[in-house]
């Protein structure tokens, strides 16, 4: 029996006509398990999908209400309305969201896998001040348009963040290489949630068109109701693998206790109201001729670099910027990425082990044209220090062999930097 429980390998499969097929192994008290839910995803899967339905539910009610605000300020029932004026309010709505959307997407796109999270929970937030201005718009005519117009600019904003983070949270939560069939199962459930708020919407809007104050009072309990889930749901889900903002709060506790956050606990205690813009601006894979304009520069910038790497802090607005050599890995960014947050816990308060509160002292007393001295010694001190945490992380459970830190696409090489020789 020890035989079979060890059995790595599908001792048996089936498959239901054309579909596809599912393994069974041996568990390890000697039963059958079939492949598939809940083992094809993870974890946290049913809590954030339980939530997910309920802010789904709530948002399809919401939008009823604003829907019927929308085509009352449009002119539907009013004799007197211009259908050749109300196609051109349309137009001008959907122009504006259209342009809206494109913008977004280029600046923002690279970084909703970084922050999925956070994204998600800002974009359904903004569609319920969406929806709130399309209920406010026809109390105030004059100003209908320009509303609505802004109303669907943020609609199209939540539709990019949504869309992008909901691809980012399906490739974490599928974990049998069925993304697919995730994607399929939750576009499913969506469309379930979706029919039983329209059912409930034809009870609803008879009962509150008439009466602008309860339509208004159901908006709000509505809007509270969805905020709540979605952060519930949000605060749910468990990424296992590092953003800034996590490894920032890894990192911290680390040099604090010498132990390393799981998963679990890291996300519990990740920021997600806040963290879009961090106090230190660490930037992965900037251009070499950003940080080097001289021959002296560069021999500064590479004295002391080892690693397929450069780095140079800016202690003045404590920002740090990262070179990446065309070797460096993921392992290598995640070192570099550390680096640089250390470098930010000098300028921090907050216990530091023994060698890194002699820097954090030698910082706060020396020049600040100084900088490549401390980050030359902060080499040292991260090569007895990095290889302790990245065990640490492994073993906590951490994936290391990727990241979701943002790292734009620039990469460089450089001679490294002569010995200088003891006379």
């Amino acid at each position: 029996m020890a035989d079979v429980a060890e059995c790595e390998a599908p001792l048996c499969s089936e498959q239901f006509g054309s579909g596809a097929a599912r393994g069974c192994r041996a568990a390890a008290d000697g039963t059958l398990q079939w492949e598939g839910f809940p083992d094809s995803v993870s974890p946290d899967y049913l809590p954030y999908q339980l939530w997910d339905s309920v802010q789904a539910f709530a948002s399809s009610l919401s939008g009823s209400l604003a829907t019927h605000a929308v085509l009352l300020g449009i002119g539907v029932g009013n004799a007197k309305a211009s259908v050749s004026a109300a196609t051109a309010t349309w137009l001008v709505k959907d122009s504006t969201g259209m342009l809206g959307r494109i913008i977004f997407a280029w600046w923002m796109g690279s970084k909703m896998d970084c922050n999925a999270k956070q994204w998600r929970l800002f974009a359904d937030i903004l569609n319920d001040v969406a929806m709130f201005l399309e209920i406010m718009a026809p109390i105030f005519p004059i100003g209908f348009t320009v509303t609505i117009c802004i109303s669907n600019l943020a609609k199209c904003i939540v539709g990019v963040a949504g869309g992008a983070t909901r691809a980012a949270l399906t490739l974490h939560q599928a974990r049998r290489n069925n993304m697919a069939d995730v994607s399929a199962k939750d576009g499913s459930q969506e469309t379930l949630v979706g029919l039983a708020g329209l059912l409930v919407s034809l009870l609803m809007l008879p009962l509150v068109s008439d009466r602008p104050s309860l339509s208004l009072c159901c908006f709000f309990l509505l809007t509270a109701l969805h905020v709540y889930a979605n952060y519930r749901a949000v605060r749910a889900l468990v990424m296992e693998t590092l953003n800034e903002g996590r490894l920032w709060l890894v990192l911290k506790h680390f040099l604090q206790t010498g132990e390393v956050l799981g998963p679990a606990a890291a996300n519990r205690m990740e920021p997600l109201w806040t963290g879009f813009w961090p106090s230190l601006f660490l930037s992965l894979g900037v251009p070499l001729h950003r940080l080097t304009s001289s021959v002296l520069e560069l021999q500064q910038l590479v004295e002391g670099h080892r690693e397929p790497y450069l780095l140079r802090w800016d202690q003045p607005r404590n920002q740090v910027q990262v070179v990446l050599s065309p070797m460096a890995g993921p392992e290598t960014i995640l070192r570099a990425a550390t680096h640089g947050l250390l470098l930010g816990a000098l300028r921090g308060e907050g216990p530091l082990p023994g060698e890194l509160d002699e820097l954090r002292n030698r910082v706060r007393a020396g020049p600040e044209n100084e900088s490549w001295v401390v980050v030359k010694d902060t080499h040292r001190v991260l090569d007895k220090l990095f290889p302790k945490f990245l065990k640490g992380l492994q073993d906590a459970g951490w994936r290391t062999e990727k990241h979701q830190l943002e790292v734009d696409e620039w990469r460089a090489t450089w001679l490294p930097c002569p010995e200088k020789k003891v006379l």
